[in-house]
């Protein structure tokens, strides 16, 4: 009953934490037009936009993490929660992706395959989810989640802390989880369709039963008229 009682509910720490996450996005998107703006107040505090979008996009990426958490370990799960949840997710990513291809610090190509890989996986799983089944979770896609988490802040600061070469590193993250999302893309699509497929068969198989019972009752109800 408690469950059920909650399951509306919208004001709990969870919940919170995602709101929170889409706060930050509107930080992180002026942070990057002010750097490619051309007002020459802005000029000279690039490097600080950088870390200041850097760090923003850090903090709700940790809150992502902390909301599913709290969620998983509270058995906190909630309409507006379910909801809310993946598409904060989205929008922090694709925001991010489509501001660092404006900066010319990633390629347009790679933004396309990353958002749509994005909008296609959704709707498989919305797919997945209307005929009654859920699409696993593969490696290869929390791998693609983590290397993404990590590149974009990188993209952002563009800078050398320590020696340490975040646009390089960056990069090469952000390569590697392009490649990753188009073979999590098809993981997931067989894995789809081999779903669909055997409850498209068993669907066949109920028809086909219920069919020949209709076929024997009628065939009984011939005999005793007959008789």
């Amino acid at each position: 009953m408690a469950s059920q009682n909650t399951e509306w509910d919208i004001d709990n720490l969870p919940n919170r934490l995602t709101i929170f996450r889409i706060l930050l996005i509107p930080i992180i998107v002026t942070s990057i037009i002010l750097i490619t703006s051309d007002i020459e107040y802005f000029q000279n505090y690039k490097y600080h936009l950088g870390y200041l979008a850097a760090w923003t996009f850090v903090i709700a990426s940790i809150t992502d993490f902390f909301d599913g958490y709290i969620a998983r370990k509270k058995g906190i799960v909630t309409v507006f929660g379910s909801f809310l949840d993946p598409i904060a997710d989205k929008f922090l990513v694709v925001s991010s992706l489509i501001l660092l291809q404006a900066l010319g610090r990633i390629p347009a190509l790679l933004v396309i395959i990353l958002v749509l890989r994005e909008i296609y996986i959704t709707a498989l799983r919305l797919l997945a989810m209307e005929k009654g089944f859920k699409v696993p979770v593969d490696n290869s896609g929390k791998w693609k989640t983590a290397l993404q988490m990590v590149s974009i802040p990188m993209l952002f600061a563009h800078d050398y802390p320590f020696g340490i070469p975040f646009p390089e590193l960056g990069t090469i993250f952000i390569y590697i989880a392009s490649l990753l999302s188009l073979y999590s893309a098809c993981f997931y699509s067989f894995n789809t369709m081999k779903k669909l497929k055997s409850a498209r068969n068993e669907a066949k198989v109920q028809k086909s039963k219920q069919k020949t019972n209709s076929d024997e009752a009628e065939a009984s109800q011939g005999l005793n008229k007959e008789e």
